[in-house]
């Protein structure tokens, strides 16, 4: 099966989506963003609940555009999981199986045996989940859309759901579009990422092709690498050196022409301490502030020279113990060439 979307449009008077590029082969595509950017109103296009202003919607070749929601072969997971509160969860699934047998080997795969004689309104949010899952594979569709489905979960259940959903969905061999804003869901569960923000995709490619390489520096920022600053090219070659406010920065070799002004990052975890001869893009500085968040430390680091741009740093706990800094003691931070990423020309 493959899913097309080509040159969709939606239009608000205060929002526009698109125009929509996509193919989605037999994958899971996790479409991330932040809230209010579209993710929603896209999955709503492909279900036939919205019609595009322009544009087109198929399924391996078939137009899908003018179909109603019945017809397309179809199915939405909503993040409340929308069952019939007044039905049982066997009955929930079997509203959508077209056998008993169905909903068995569906209710074993998905691990609800136990709650299928409980009224839905009873079920914890993770079964409730579960059992909406069920009810939609239930219905055997060419095209599963899910629209943050665990977006209510506690962080427990919704790291067991994680792992538990990735070899479900694999399997399914159909396209699946996953909406999140959460990017450790994401790349938990996507085969590709499409990062989108006002109704624009600004990057489709592999989990980790979108993190090491984002295109642009919204999804630099939104995909967590927060030190993202601006340069100017003063040399190339092999490796290239950019000016980042007369600091001079050797990077992977680049096609930008000298004096371009070029946006680059570097993903927190990837700073390393210069505790000895041979770091390269050593940077001195202040550290500034220090969170721990439970199984790594953050520290934000404010350069030497006086600009206004801060390095943060992401330490392991026995890295960050054997540092022995907290805020106001000195550091020098090591920035390697190859975890530096050139995201592309800027305008000033």
């Amino acid at each position: 099966m493959s899913l097309a979307l080509d040159g969709v449009v939606k239009s608000y008077p205060d929002f526009e989506l698109g125009p929509i590029d996509l193919d989605v082969g037999s994958e899971v595509l996790a479409v991330l963003g932040p809230s209010g950017c579209g993710k929603t109103t896209l999955l709503s296009v492909v279900a036939g609940i919205v019609t595009p202003d322009a544009g087109r919607v198929s399924l391996d070749g078939a137009d899908l555009t003018g179909r109603p929601p019945e017809e397309r072969g179809t199915v939405l997971v909503f993040q409340d999981g929308a069952l019939f509160p007044h039905l049982t969860a066997r009955e929930n699934v079997a509203y959508a199986a077209d056998s008993p047998d169905r909903v068995a080997d569906l209710a074993e795969t998905l691990e609800i045996e136990d709650v299928l004689d409980q009224p839905a309104d009873t079920l914890s949010g993770g079964e409730r989940q579960r059992v909406a899952l069920a009810r939609s594979l239930a219905a055997d569709p060419d095209v599963l859309l899910c629209d943050e489905p665990l977006a209510n979960l506690d962080a427990p259940i919704k790291r067991r759901l994680r792992r538990e959903l990735r070899p479900l969905l694999s399997s399914l061999s159909i396209p699946v579009l996953y909406v999140t804003h959460d990017q450790r869901e994401a790349t938990a569960l996507g085969d590709r990422l499409a990062v989108v923000e006002n109704g624009r995709i600004h990057q489709t490619d592999a989990p980790e092709a979108v993190f090491a390489r984002p295109a642009t520096p919204f999804v630099a920022s939104f995909t967590g690498s927060t030190n993202l600053f601006r340069a100017e090219v003063v040399d190339t070659g092999a490796k290239a050196v950019l000016d980042w406010g007369g600091r001079t920065i050797e990077v992977p070799s680049t096609d930008h022409a000298v004096g371009t002004t070029v946006d680059f990052c570097i993903r927190p975890e990837y700073v390393g301490i210069a505790d000895g001869a041979g770091a390269e893009n050593v940077v001195a500085g202040t550290v500034t502030n220090h969170v721990f968040e439970g199984d790594q430390h953050l520290l934000t680091v404010a350069p030497d020279g006086g600009t206004t741009d801060v390095v943060r740093v992401r330490l392991s706990p026995p890295t960050y113990d054997g540092l022995d800094r907290s805020t106001g003691d000195q550091v020098r931070l090591s920035l390697p060439p190859e975890a530096i990423h050139v995201i592309g020309e800027r305008s000033v």
